[in-house]
């Protein structure tokens, strides 16, 4: 099969997920609703369907009713689709209590959608001490107990062991897939980002195998074309009009910190010096660093940003920021302040879940483009 071809088929997965879910459930298998740093490893070692819930370009109406206007569009839109109807036949929905507005979607979708059970998952802000590993797996047998209730599933520890195994060799793949890309120019930015949010709605072994396929593809493909390399760190950045101004503008992401993209896929379950695996699976929370919703008082995600920029040679830093996420908000102008002192020209760029009209954002990208 053809790049181009492959290209189409992660396209598909990625912007049709309702006929994802619907394929999986037709084939009778279970479907539970993630988050973010939601334990996927636990869900899918149960042999339920893990599928990403990080809401979509909507108009808000319904979760008006519940939710002030200056709240993060992602999860309002998440809670919005929920009342629409649009995850029926899901069996839970995990949401952490990571930030405030999270906290929020958490106790509101109890009312809101109570058709569709909600699974808390509390995370410790000082994770990386024994206690907070500790605090961590107690999370983790709840959310177990609750999707064992929600599912009429089992748990089982072997099986355990063989999901992590399944979801370090994704994030390898993911890792190379990342790093290959930057290689290939002609790959749009839309292209990217299909390969990575498919990533969300289909079992990771069977992502995995369509990864490789790309990637064996990719090798034996001339790169075309030269495009000025950059780097881009958010929450989230997937909205067509908002990637079409990437090609536009000659821009190729060469690395990235989004959320959603690669900084999903930096931390591996390490189960050799564990108890157990559930034991590795708190030891993996614990080891994770570099993101705005992870408590970190030395703010290392800072200087990670303009190492991991410079190593890619990028030409200059954009920031997407979603609108009124504070934990992004909070680290926007230190980013800046460091890139700044580094010579790396960077911009804050602000989306919402609700935009149509991304000309503010085209005009910035324009202009950033022309100090490149």
């Amino acid at each position: 099969m053809s790049t181009k071809e492959l290209l189409a088929q992660f396209h598909e997965i990625a912007t049709n997920p309702a006929k994802v879910k619907a394929d999986y459930l037709a084939k009778g298998r279970k479907i539970v609703l993630t988050t973010y740093y939601t334990p996927e490893e636990l869900i899918h070692s149960m042999g339920i369907v893990p599928m990403a819930a990080y809401g979509a370009d909507i108009q808000l109406n319904e979760a008006k009713k519940y939710f002030p206007t200056f709240i993060c569009s992602v999860l309002q839109s998440i809670l919005e689709l929920g009342m629409r109807g649009t995850y029926d036949g899901v069996s839970a929905i995990v949401i952490p209590s990571l930030c405030d507005s999270l906290k929020c979607l958490g106790e509101n979708w109890k009312y809101a959608v109570p058709s569709i059970p909600f699974i808390p998952m509390t995370y410790p802000q000082n994770r990386k001490p024994a206690y907070g590993k500790e605090f961590t797996k107690a999370g983790y047998e709840r959310v177990k107990e609750d999707l064992i209730k929600a599912t009429g599933l089992s748990f089982d520890e072997e099986k355990l062991k063989e999901s992590i195994k399944i979801y370090n060799e994704h994030n390898a793949v993911m890792r190379e897939f990342s790093k290959v890309a930057a290689k290939h120019p002609e790959l749009s930015a839309q292209d990217r980002s299909d390969v990575f949010k498919s990533a969300g709605f289909i079992l990771k072994e069977e992502h995995t195998a369509m990864v490789k396929e790309l990637l064996a593809s990719l090798e034996k493909d001339t790169p075309q074309g030269e495009k000025t390399k950059v780097y881009v760190s958010g929450i989230l950045a997937d909205a067509p009009a908002f990637l079409e101004i990437f090609d536009e503008n000659g821009l190729m992401i060469a690395a990235d910190d989004i959320f959603t993209q690669s900084r999903l896929y930096r931390t591996d379950c390490i189960t050799d010096n564990e108890d157990s695996a559930m034991d590795a699976l708190a030891a993996k929370f614990s080891a994770m660093d570099n993101c705005s919703l992870l408590y970190d008082v030395d703010k290392k995600r800072v200087q990670m940003i303009v190492d991991e920029a410079k190593a890619a040679d990028a030409k200059g830093v954009i920031l997407v920021l979603t609108k009124f996420c504070d934990p992004e908000e909070f680290d926007n102008p230190l980013i800046k302040k460091a890139c700044d002192a580094a010579g790396l020209p960077c911009i804050v760029v602000e989306v919402d879940r609700q935009m149509e009209n991304f000309e503010q954002a085209r005009t910035m990208i324009e202009t950033f483009k022309d100090l490149l």
